[in-house]
C-alpha cells in the first residue's frame, strides 16, 4: 500500500524564508535587467569594419596587383637661373584603417553568455539566500516557540508562572510582556474569586448553622414553654432575614457584573432624596445627621441598580460613622458629566486599605468585633460592579474627617435626551438631621 506523503506546515518560518528568496529573486532580477540595459547600447555603438570591394575575377576582369602606397614627391620647374625654385614636399595617400576584431555576431554571443552565466549564478545565489533565511527566521522565532511552549504548560493551577523572555524591548519582548501581565491579572481574578467563593460560602453557612442550632435546642428541651419557642422562632426569622439579604445581595452583584438589559433615563437628584429619606430615620438613632445638595444629573441606565447603588453608599456612610458624625450627599454635573458623591465622617482609613473595601466579604478591622455595626459585607463590591456595568468612573479616598470619600461619574444621556434638561426646575437643596 502506498502511503501519502503528509504536506508540509504553512509555517511563519517557511513563509519568511520564502519572503527573504523571493525578495533576493526580485532585486537580482532587476540588477541583471538594469545590467543588459547598459550593455546593449555598447553593443549598437560599435563600428562596423568596412565591406570588401567586388573583386576583379568577379567582374571578368585580369586581376591587377597592387601596389602599396607610397609617398609622392611633387617638384617644381626650374627657374631659368638654374636654382631650384621648389622644395619637394612629401605627401601620401591614406591607408585603410584596420578593422576592429570581433563583429556584432560575436558581441551578441558574449552578451548571450553573460545573461546565462548572470542566470545561473542568480539561481545559486537564489537557494542559499533561502537557507539563509530559513536559519535567519529560527533564529528570530525562538522565543516565539518557546513562549508558545509555556503558555501550554499554563493552567489555572500555574498562574503564577510567566514568560519572562529576556533580549531587547523589541515587539516580540513587548508581545511576552502583555500576556505576563494578562497572567498576572487573570491570577488576581481566580485569587478573587475564590476569596469570593470561601467568604460567600462562609456567611451563608453562619446564619443556616444558628437557625439550625436554635432549633435543635429548642426541640431536645422537654420543658420548653410557649414564651420560650416564641423567642426561638423571633431568632431563627431574624437570622433568616439576614441570610435573605445576603442572598439578594449576591443576586444583585451578579445581575450588575452580567451587565445591563435595558437602559432608561434616570435623575439621580431623585433616586439620591429617596435614599436620604428612607435613611433618615436610621441616621438620627445612630447619632448623625445627613446634608445634601441635590443637582440636575441626568443619565442612562437600570433604575434600579443606580437606587441600590445610592443605597448601599449612604448605609454604609451611616452604618460605619461615629456619634454625632455627618454624611453628605451631593449630585450635579462634575467636567459635564452627572456625578454623585457621599462622604461621611468615621474611622481614619488608610489609602492602601481603600481599594480593599470594594471587594466582597470585606471589612476592615477597626468594625470587627461590632456585630450590631457590621453589614453584609458585599454593599461596596456592589458599588464598584453597579458602577461598572454602567461605564462609570469610580474615584474613593479617605474623608477629610475620616471615613470615606467616594465620587461616581456617569455617562451623560445622548444629545436629544440631553435637550430637554434645560426645562428643569433649579436644584433642590436638603438638609436632613
Amino acid at each position: 500500500m502506498i502511503g501519502f506523503r503528509r504536506r508540509p506546515r504553512w509555517t511563519l518560518q517557511l513563509r519568511l524564508a520564502l519572503l527573504y528568496g523571493s525578495l533576493f529573486v526580485v532585486s537580482g532580477t532587476l540588477l541583471l535587467f538594469i545590467l543588459y540595459l547598459v550593455a546593449r547600447p555598447l553593443n549598437l555603438l560599435a563600428v562596423a569594419p568596412p565591406a570588401p570591394a567586388p573583386s576583379a575575377a568577379r567582374q571578368g576582369l585580369p586581376t591587377v596587383p597592387v601596389m602599396p602606397t607610397v609617398p609622392i614627391m611633387p617638384t617644381l620647374p626650374i627657374m631659368p637661373s638654374g636654382v631650384l625654385g621648389t622644395v619637394p614636399v612629401p605627401t601620401s595617400v591614406p591607408t585603410a584603417v584596420p578593422a576592429p576584431i570581433g563583429g556584432p555576431l560575436q558581441r551578441s554571443v558574449d552578451l548571450r553568455k553573460l545573461l546565462v552565466a548572470s542566470g545561473a549564478a542568480l539561481a545559486g545565489m537564489t537557494v542559499i539566500s533561502v537557507g539563509l533565511g530559513w536559519l535567519l527566521a529560527r533564529r528570530a522565532l525562538r522565543p516565539l516557540r518557546t513562549m508558545a511552549l509555556t503558555a501550554r504548560e499554563i493552567s489555572e493551577r500555574s498562574l503564577h508562572r510567566r514568560l519572562a523572555v529576556p533580549g531587547p524591548q523589541d515587539e516580540i519582548k513587548g508581545l511576552a510582556d502583555t500576556f505576563d501581565g494578562l497572567l498576572e491579572r487573570l491570577e488576581d481574578a481566580f485569587q478573587a474569586q475564590r476569596r469570593f467563593v470561601a467568604n460567600a460560602s462562609h456567611e451563608l453557612r453562619t446564619p443556616l448553622t444558628l437557625s439550625r442550632s436554635l432549633l435543635e435546642i429548642a426541640l431536645a428541651d422537654p420543658d420548653a414553654t410557649t414564651p420560650d419557642l416564641r423567642r426561638t422562632c423571633q431568632r431563627v426569622l431574624v437570622s433568616n432575614q439576614h441570610l435573605e439579604g445576603l442572598i439578594e445581595a449576591l443576586l444583585t452583584l451578579a445581575r450588575s457584573q452580567r451587565g445591563l438589559d435595558v437602559r432608561v433615563e434616570v435623575d439621580l437628584a431623585e433616586a439620591a432624596a429617596e435614599c436620604v429619606e428612607a435613611f433618615d430615620a436610621e441616621a438620627a438613632a445612630r447619632g448623625c445627621r445627613i446634608e445634601a445638595s441635590f443637582g440636575a444629573a441626568r443619565t442612562e441606565g437600570d433604575a434600579g441598580l443606580i437606587e441600590r447603588l445610592i443605597g448601599n453608599l449612604v448605609d454604609n456612610a451611616v452604618r460605619y460613622n461615629v456619634p454625632g458624625g455627618r454624611i453628605t450627599v451631593w449630585t450635579g454635573l462634575e467636567a459635564g458629566r452627572p456625578a454623585l458623591r457621599v462622604v461621611n465622617t468615621g474611622p481614619e482609613i488608610a489609602p492602601g486599605q481603600i481599594d480593599a473595601l470594594f471587594e466582597p466579604f470585606h471589612r476592615l478591622d477597626t468594625t470587627r468585633g461590632h456585630s450590631e455595626r457590621s453589614g453584609l459585607g458585599v454593599g461596596l463590591s456592589i458599588v464598584a460592579a453597579i458602577a461598572l456595568a454602567h461605564g462609570a468612573e469610580l474615584r474613593a479616598g479617605p474623608g477629610p474627617e475620616g471615613g470615606l470619600d467616594v465620587r461616581i461619574g456617569f455617562r451623560p444621556v445622548p444629545a436629544p435626551t440631553a435637550a430637554r434638561v434645560g426645562s428643569e426646575p433649579p436644584p433642590v437643596i436638603v438638609a436632613a438631621e
